[in-house]
C-alpha cells in the first residue's frame, strides 16, 4: 500500500547528493517517520553511474542507439530525469560514457603487452593483434548477440564511437611499439605513429564486410563473405609489413580458420 504523503519525510542521499524531488514515492529515497520503516538503499555515484550505463547498453544494442529515447533509458535505470542529469549531461555524453567503458574493456585485455618491455618490438606488435583475437574469440560465443548488434545499421553511431574510443586509448601504446622497433632496427618508417593509427583503423575498414557477414542467412553466404574477409586480412597484413619495412608474412593476422570460429561458430551454439 502507497504510504500518505504526511508519513514520509525526504532523505539526503549523501552519498552522491542526488536531488530528491520528485521522487516521494521511491522506497529507496523515503523512509516512514514512524512504523514499518522503509529500507532506503543508499549507492555510490560510480556505482549508480555504471548502473544507467549497463541499461543505455542493453537499450542500445537491443534497439540500436537512434531508436532508443532518453525516456526509456532514465525509465530501465529507475531513476528520475534530475538523477539521470546528474551524471550525464545529454543522451550523447551518455553515448561518449559507455563507448568510453567498452574501450577500456577492451585495452585491459592487452594492457600487459604494452607493458612488456622485456621482448621485441615485433613479437610485441604479433602478441597484441593476437591478444585482440583472441579477446574476440573468448566473448564471441557469450556474447554473440551484443557482437551482431554492433553490426548493425542502427548501432552504426555506436560502432565508431566505440572504435574512436579505442583508438585514442590504444594509439599511445601502439606508438611505443613501433618507435621502439625504429630505434631497435627492427622496423623502418619514419612515422611510426601514423602507422599506428593505420593499424588501428583496419577494423574500420572491414566493417562492411563483418556486417554482411552477421547479416547473411546462408551458409554459402557467410562462406563467401568469411572468405572475402580473411583475403582483406591477409592483405592488411602485407600492407603493414611493407609500411615496417618487413618481410612479407612477418605481422600475423587473422586466418581463415580464426575468422571463421568468430564469425560462425557463435551463431551456431545459439541456434
Amino acid at each position: 500500500m502507497r504510504p500518505k504523503l504526511d508519513d514520509l519525510k525526504p532523505i539526503i542521499d549523501h552519498q552522491s547528493i542526488i536531488p530528491t524531488t520528485g521522487l516521494l514515492y521511491r522506497r529507496a529515497v523515503y523512509t516512514r517517520l514512524e512504523d514499518d520503516p522503509i529500507p532506503r538503499v543508499i549507492k555510490h555515484p560510480e556505482e549508480r553511474q555504471a548502473e544507467i550505463l549497463d541499461c543505455a547498453e542493453t537499450l542500445f544494442l537491443a534497439r540500436g542507439y537512434e531508436n532508443a529515447s532518453l525516456n526509456e533509458v532514465i525509465a530501465k535505470a529507475g531513476i528520475s530525469k534530475g538523477a539521470f542529469y546528474h551524471y550525464f549531461s545529454s543522451k550523447e555524453e551518455l553515448l561518449t560514457s559507455l563507448a568510453g567503458r567498452f574501450a577500456q574493456r577492451a585495452l585491459a585485455q592487452v594492457q600487459d603487452v604494452f607493458d612488456n618491455i622485456r621482448i621485441d618490438a615485433l613479437e610485441q606488435l604479433n602478441e597484441f593483434l593476437d591478444r585482440t583475437w583472441r579477446y574476440k574469440l573468448k566473448m564471441a560465443p557469450a556474447n554473440w548477440r551484443m557482437f551482431a548488434a554492433l553490426y548493425s545499421f542502427e548501432n552504426l553511431h555506436l560502432y565508431y564511437r566505440i572504435t574512436n574510443a579505442s583508438i585514442e586509448l590504444f594509439k599511445p601504446g601502439i606508438t611505443r611499439i613501433l618507435v621502439k622497433g625504429v630505434q631497435a632496427g627492427t622496423f623502418n618508417t619514419f612515422d611510426p605513429e601514423g602507422v599506428a593509427d593505420m593499424l588501428l583503423q583496419l577494423p574500420v575498414s572491414t566493417y562492411p564486410i563483418v556486417a554482411q557477414a552477421v547479416a547473411t542467412k546462408s551458409k554459402k553466404g557467410r562462406s563467401d563473405v568469411i572468405a572475402a574477409l580473411t583475403k582483406r586480412l591477409r592483405l592488411y597484413g602485407v600492407a603493414i609489413d611493407r609500411l615496417l619495412g618487413l618481410p612479407d608474412g612477418s605481422i600475423r593476422l587473422a586466418d581463415a580458420e580464426d575468422v571463421e570460429a568468430v564469425m560462425v561458430l557463435p551463431r551456431v551454439r545459439r541456434s
